[in-house]
């Protein structure tokens, strides 16, 4: 039996493995999208959840966020009473309901540029990041657009506690799930990222803040995509 390839029409199988491998790696990128654009602290820019979406739905009322607490049982609502002892004034319905007005505050002003809005709400390492993309984004003459259209929903999914040597030291984590139109422009005002259509975005952003120590406030002190 000939095992020669001199009738084979190897060209042809080649060119099919290339386009094959093309498809895989097309498949793989396309449909990412931005959230907060170049910002993120752990701090990544990110394009990783393809986003969902909403186009044909009529306009409705806004309605309210639905909240999501653990229940007292579990570990995180344990971490959570666990705060409340050292704070008597925390409540979990009230501390989702200051990370919602965080929320569209710190996309609003990241949006804007305005770096006083930020410095309310972010840790100072937060806040050097988000500079720096703001900073970023005026040296390449680009505008940020970005309308929060709902707040869906806001949950608590992870709680740490930390004694440090000025106080103990409170993170939550709370993934907020949101409609928005976020989209960058150049100078001629052409989309560089972004959709102008509305679009479900999932965030987990992380508030952290000293239990123990007066005027200490909850901050932003990490976010990304989730």
């Amino acid at each position: 039996m000939d095992f020669s390839l001199g009738h084979f029409p190897v060209d042809l199988v080649l060119l099919a493995l290339v386009a094959a491998f093309l498809v895989l790696r097309l498949r793989s990128v396309l449909g990412k999208r931005v959230g907060i654009q170049p910002v993120q602290v752990k701090l990544q820019v990110r394009p990783d959840a393809a986003p969902r979406v909403v186009e044909g739905k009529p306009e409705q009322a806004e309605t309210a966020a639905e909240f999501d607490i653990p229940a007292p049982g579990t570990r995180v609502g344990t971490l959570l009473a666990d705060i409340r002892q050292k704070d008597p004034s925390f409540t979990p319905q009230q501390f989702l309901n200051g990370a919602q007005i965080a929320f569209a505050q710190v996309v609003g002003a990241y949006a804007q540029g305005n770096v006083d809005v930020l410095k309310t709400y972010l840790t100072p390492a937060v806040l050097a990041a988000f500079e720096a993309g703001i900073t970023a984004r005026t040296n390449a003459e680009e505008t940020q657009r970005t309308d929060v259209k709902a707040i869906r929903s806001l949950a608590i999914e992870d709680v740490r506690i930390s004694p440090m040597e000025a106080g103990t030291a409170a993170a939550i984590d709370v993934r907020i799930v949101s409609d928005q139109i976020s989209l960058v422009l150049n100078k001629e005002g052409q989309p560089v990222t972004g959709t102008d259509a509305v679009t479900e975005f999932s965030d987990l952003w992380t508030f952290e803040r000293l239990l123990d120590v007066n005027g200490s406030t909850w901050r932003l002190a990490a976010a990304r995509s989730a």
